[in-house]
């Protein structure tokens, strides 16, 4: 697709170097003499300040905005907000003559009065089981339908495996494990380890079983390979569900897709004279499929709206070659408002994402104020609906602006760093491509070492916006500051605030706080705007590393 893409002039090789093996060099200037450098990048880089952060994070944050829900007040005051300040730092609309793009959702509420009859045993909602549905139907009526586990429902070649290879499932309902095979044997050299590869996501569980004719799947919930207790399930999976608009209107999506509780999984292998440990243990070793001799009946009556929201795209425009863009992603919404909630009842998203979204304002200043132009555009995309399942930036990737063939990289900021400055980067998802030779680089010059996120299980690459554009196989790059504080005063510090930010999260408490350090969101947002200016002014395409399941298409 591009001759120099893997061509990485052993400049690129040796920071790829760095990255892996620890070497002190790194990816260097590759400027042409049409093409000048910014000769106040410097003062630019330093320029970016904690009060301009603050300042964002606190707007987009308070009452005003209402927490900024798609489709209401609120977004109407964001978007204006994101385009005024756009504007103001020299960007140009980035969907022809507009800074926004349309996105159509889609709102689909499940009846709350519904039962699933597994086997013999007859499950509650949002006790035992939750199901709902992405098909534009009133009503869909599972009735008697054959129940078969299926190990952990993956299909991946290169990891030789394939739970599907000896069963006909079309008309079937699926019981699937959570994750994938490696979390709980990570000693046999199964996919990744502990590392959870996208395979243990339930989207891709769910996405599987439609391509395989299923017509229903049920995910078993154990809290250790989920990373979350049946609590989030319970709250996530009931109420108004979020999709796209599509054009088959859901037919090509299984009937009914849910969870079922590890309690209900024990119960129903029991009635067939199995031991789900076993059949789990089994399934850890390989592919595994063993009917169950049950069948399962539930009916689930929809309530359906649809609405529109928009992204918000700016650009800069490349000085020589404005075609090739590097394109950073946070996402603007949150949850809104909630009126049947007594006293607080705003959720105000200051750290999720009002950090992410005030750092690609302050970043779209610092690049406007540049002496030159970067030689490729920098594109900053605020993405509706992620909080509703990565809407926003999945409807984009489906629909991109900038052809996928011309977009270099995806840089994306969520949920930053308010636990003070680190010593350490940590790469969500490290050792997937070669950005991390140029984000090694960045860290380099504030003194700072790259290491893994804290829990590679619970497999945060694939849930957050970046992840869109790696299903499509750009390289995407998402970091944030580590567990490493900068000295001792911090460290007291984060304890203290760490136990607040985790738990608000996705809580009307996340509020901006006048105690926060920002020290972090701002060493961070330096860092990964240099990352984007070093990927902006050279030719070189970085790209995937072999070990990662995703490649340029």
């Amino acid at each position: 697709m591009h001759t120099n893409k893997r061509a990485l002039h052993c400049i690129l090789a040796l920071g790829l170097m760095s990255t892996i093996a620890g070497c002190s060099k790194a990816p260097k200037d590759n400027y042409t003499a049409s093409s000048p450098k910014a000769t106040n990048f410097d003062a630019v880089y330093n320029s970016i300040s904690e009060e301009q952060l603050k300042t964002h994070i606190e707007t987009l944050a308070s009452d005003e905005f209402g927490g900024r829900l798609p489709t209401t007040e609120g977004e109407e005051k964001t978007v204006k907000y994101l385009i005024d300040n756009l504007k103001s730092a020299g960007f140009t609309p980035g969907n022809g003559d507009s800074f926004l793009q349309n996105v159509e959702l889609m709102q689909i509420t499940a009846d709350a009065d519904m039962s699933l009859t597994l086997g013999e045993q007859t499950l509650a909602y949002k006790e035992g089981m939750v199901a709902g549905s992405k098909r534009e139907q009133t009503e869909i009526t599972l009735n008697n339908s054959e129940v078969v586990f299926l190990g952990f429902g993956v299909n991946a070649p290169e990891y030789d495996w394939n739970d599907y290879a000896n069963v006909d499932v079309k008309g079937k309902t699926v019981i699937v494990l959570v994750n994938d095979p490696g979390f709980e044997n990570p000693d046999s050299g199964k996919f990744q380890g502990k590392t959870m590869t996208y395979y243990g996501r339930w989207s891709y569980k769910y996405e599987e079983a439609s391509r395989q004719g299923a017509e229903a799947i049920f995910i078993v919930h154990e809290t250790a390979p989920a990373s979350y207790g049946w609590s989030v399930v319970a709250n996530s999976w009931s109420g108004p569900q979020y999709g796209l608009v599509s054009q088959d209107a859901g037919a090509s999506r299984v009937a009914i897709e849910g969870w079922i509780s590890r309690e209900a999984a024990v119960t129903l292998f029991e009635e067939a004279g199995l031991s789900f440990d076993d059949e789990k243990a089994k399934a850890l070793q390989g592919p595994y499929t063993q009917a169950l001799n049950a069948s399962a009946s539930v009916t689930v009556k929809n309530s359906i709206e649809k609405s529109e929201s928009d992204n918000v795209i700016a650009t800069l425009p490349g000085s020589t070659s404005p075609d090739e863009h590097i394109i950073y992603t946070a996402h603007w919404d949150h949850l809104g408002t909630d009126a049947t909630k007594d006293g607080d009842h705003i959720y105000n998203g200051a750290h999720d994402n009002a950090t992410g979204t005030a750092a690609l304002l302050s970043m779209a200043k610092s690049f406007g104020n540049l002496d030159f132009a970067p030689k490729r555009s920098v594109t900053m995309l605020f993405v509706t609906a992620e909080e509703q399942g990565l809407l926003g930036s999945k409807y984009y990737a489906d629909y991109p602006i900038v052809p996928l063939e011309k977009t270099v990289a995806n840089i994306n900021l969520d949920a930053m760093n308010v636990l003070g400055r680190t010593k350490d980067v940590a790469v969500i998802g490290k050792g997937k491509s070669e950005l991390e030779a140029y984000l090694t680089t960045a860290a380099e010059k504030q003194g700072r070492i790259i290491t893994q996120e804290d829990r590679p299980e619970a497999g945060y690459y694939y849930r957050s916006d970046h992840f869109s554009f790696a299903k499509q196989g750009v390289p995407a790059l998402y970091a944030k500051g580590g567990n490493q504080p900068i000295d001792d005063e911090t460290a007291a510090y984060r304890k203290r605030m760490n136990v607040i930010v985790t738990g608000c999260y996705h809580q009307v408490c996340d509020q901006f706080r006048d105690n926060w350090d920002i020290g972090g969101i701002h060493e961070d947002t330096q860092l990964l705007f240099d990352v984007g200016y070093m990927l902006a002014n050279t030719d070189v395409w970085p790209a995937w590393n072999a070990s990662s399941e995703f490649q340029r298409k």
